[in-house]
């Protein structure tokens, strides 16, 4: 399904960067309508997405995450294949500190009262409320699968279903859910159940599964389409509806033994249905369609919707109240069966999918980046009800110790934490470009670097950030300090600066070559090592005076370093690349990662403790210096950019989204 990865910049066999613009609507995760056709499969935006993959696998990588927009994946294949994963998983817990109470993309949503909802989304998520959104709580699916609907007939009896012909069956609210076998590999992007036994799962291709029995057996039936399903609604046992593309309607009325094509008079893309009784439906699509019928979808008619933006979903509690949610934080209020649409505040400018409204005022959203919204007012007032100190990407996150870390990202985006992260705070940055590298050596002292030269100091951990001037414009990828005034920078054009004397001066110094260097890592006021484009490593031993070309035996790119002394360091990178020094360097030693993925960040506490992150919330860890690394599990599919360790068991990890994890390992 939708996709969402990494990267303003792109590095392609050592070759200067072409840049994404990230300084965009979308790279703030505002997303377009072209994006969300992929919840749905959209063919034409497939077709460039399989461009996109093949591009990724030939050899970019990338650093600003733009997850999603820049690289997105149709519904079938949002998921890693298996044989790309290692093949241990730890145990370890890696826990949401932003957004919370989680941050992955929200896709469906069903309330059965005022107080008992339900909303399932991307890498399994389902989250549980029953006082009425107050509190949300995560409920282990069991899977991993994206779920894109979910259908709730009273407190306890629901269904979900997804990627792969995922189906989820609860019958005591969700403390537990139990896989059913759907017949299927096609993703299932909508159900609706009218009793605890019978319900309507639909998805690609036009597959149409019924089961009468609570899901112990699931029958497929004949649509009558090939093209996708997005949304289906049953009133009753035997009156449904599901909506398509180009404007596609299909009707049963004798619980889909028979689908029967309807007129619905546009050509535009559909996605979202609530019927309320066997007559009275709305369907809404692209360009602000909505749709309304009064006979069962004899005839259908449009309805002013007052707006051009995506509608993504609709729910109605009665033939009058209603609500129509989409792109940008849209939602529209009918209380006349749509012969009136208002606008209402939302409050955000996240895509809305799901909608589910009890009664009047009673009602819920929920979207992109974990957003959750509700209004008991009918939607005089919608309160969010989940909460983040940001959602654009971190770039990069450095800890100085257990407790105090600084993370940064675009747009000159600087966040802290002096609790470990249970509490992080947005801070004020001097620049507006986006922070790319960052590096502190102890609880006050830091430097933030990025887009067109940006250097940024602190010295009382963050309080204030002073700009200090380079005189240059090369983009710069990493920074590390080996205490409060030895530091070296690098960045695109092969560019090193290095200052003595805590960034007053900058120096710039040779590398001996061009090509775009992304990570370093300083260990004393003398020895470094830098990485980058086609498997480069240089090496000083002078501070810098002298950069020596090191024997990486790789030609993938290398994206980040760590060392913990002057002699033992790992670097990171395209296709899975570990490599393993022991010796400064004299030798570099291939390591297994056991994925084929882009890997990010490494972080290393001591010559046998580190972890790595990568894209599709990879995370690896060691605890034998890269003998073996263990794949952890992560609570997303979001890509990661970067990482930072503290110990032997605590890790901080941030991306895609504003995303921050904690691990939360007791060994």
């Amino acid at each position: 399904m939708t996709s969402l990865p990494i990267s303003s910049s792109t590095v392609v066999n050592g070759k200067e960067p072409f840049r994404r613009n990230h300084q965009n609507k979308d790279k703030t995760v505002k997303k377009d309508a072209s994006e969300l056709k992929l919840i749905q499969g959209d063919p034409e935006m497939n077709r460039q997405t399989t461009t996109t993959k093949k591009q990724h696998f030939q050899g970019a990588f990338l650093f600003s995450l733009a997850f999603a927009v820049a690289y997105p994946i149709p519904p079938a294949f949002a998921q890693r294949e298996s044989g790309d994963q290692p093949l241990v998983q730890s145990a370890a817990h890696w826990a949401w500190q932003n957004p919370l109470p989680q941050g992955n993309h929200l896709f469906g949503l069903s309330f059965t009262d005022a107080n008992n909802g339900t909303a399932v989304g991307l890498h399994g998520t389902i989250l549980r409320t029953t006082d009425g959104g107050h509190h949300w709580i995560i409920q282990s699916s069991g899977k991993t699968n994206w779920l894109y609907g979910v259908s709730f007939v009273d407190a306890n009896n629901g269904t979900a279903v997804g990627v792969n012909g995922t189906i989820l069956k609860t019958a005591d609210g969700g403390q537990s859910w139990v896989s059913q076998t759907s017949g299927t590999t096609n993703a299932l992007l909508a159900v609706s159940f009218t009793d605890a036994n019978t319900g309507t799962a639909v998805g690609e291709n036009g597959i149409i599964l019924r089961t009468t029995d609570g899901g112990a057996s699931w029958v497929s039936q004949a649509s009558g389409t090939t093209n996708n399903l997005n949304a289906v609604s049953f009133s009753d046992t035997n009156n449904g509806t599901a909506v398509s593309w180009y404007g596609i309607i299909i009707r049963t009325t004798d619980g889909g033994a028979h689908w029967l094509s309807q007129r619905s008079g546009t050509g535009e893309f559909l996605y979202g249905v609530s019927f309320t009784d066997a007559n009275n439906g709305t369907a809404v699509g692209e360009d602000g369609t909505i749709l309304r019928t009064t006979n069962g979808g004899i005839r259908w008619f449009h309805q002013a919707s007052g707006t051009t933006n995506f509608l993504w979903g609709v729910s109605f509690a009665d033939a009058n109240n209603g609500i129509a949610v989409g792109a940008e934080g849209t939602i529209l209020r009918t209380t006349d069966g749509g012969n009136t649409w208002v606008s209402q505040t939302s409050g955000t400018t996240q895509s809305l999918i799901g909608a589910s409204l009890i009664g009047a005022n009673a009602g819920a959203t929920v979207g992109f980046l974990g957003t959750i919204l509700h209004t008991a007012n009918g939607g005089t007032s919608w309160v969010s009800q989940s909460s983040a100190v940001t959602i654009v990407s971190l770039e990069d996150v450095s800890f100085s110790d257990a407790n105090n870390g600084t993370a940064v990202g675009d747009f000159g985006t600087i966040v802290r934490t002096i609790d470990a992260g249970r509490t992080w705070v947005s801070q004020t940055s001097p620049s507006s470009n986006t922070l790319l590298g960052v590096s502190f050596t102890d609880a006050n002292t830091g430097t933030a670097v990025g887009e067109f030269g940006t250097i940024l100091r602190t010295t009382d951990g963050g309080n204030t950030w002073v700009q200090q001037v380079t005189r240059r414009n090369n983009d710069l990828w990493g920074v590390s300090f080996a205490d409060a005034d030895h530091g070296t920078a690098v960045g695109s054009g092969g560019r090193i600066l290095t200052t003595r004397d805590g960034g007053n001066t900058w120096i710039r110094q040779s590398s001996g070559t061009g090509v775009p260097l992304t990570g370093v890592s300083r260990t004393d006021a003398n020895i470094g090592t830098v990485t980058g484009g086609a498997g480069i490593i240089l090496r000083t031993t002078d501070g810098g005076n002298n950069w020596v070309p090191q024997v990486s035996g790789t030609l993938n790119d290398l994206l980040r370093v760590s060392f913990t002394d002057a002699n033992s360091g790992t670097t990171v990178g395209q296709f899975g690349t570990i490599l393993r020094t022991t010796d400064g360097g004299t030798n570099w030693v291939p390591q297994q990662s056991g994925t084929t993925e882009l890997l990010t960040g490494v972080s290393f506490t001591d010559v046998n403790h580190g972890m790595v992150s990568g894209v599709f919330g990879i995370i690896l860890r060691t605890t034998d210096g890269g003998e073996t690394w263990v794949l952890e599990t992560t609570p997303t599919d979001y890509d990661l950019s970067r990482i930072s360790c503290t110990g032997a068991n605590n890790g901080t990890a941030v991306g895609y989204g504003g995303s921050i994890f904690r691990r939360e390992a007791v060994r």
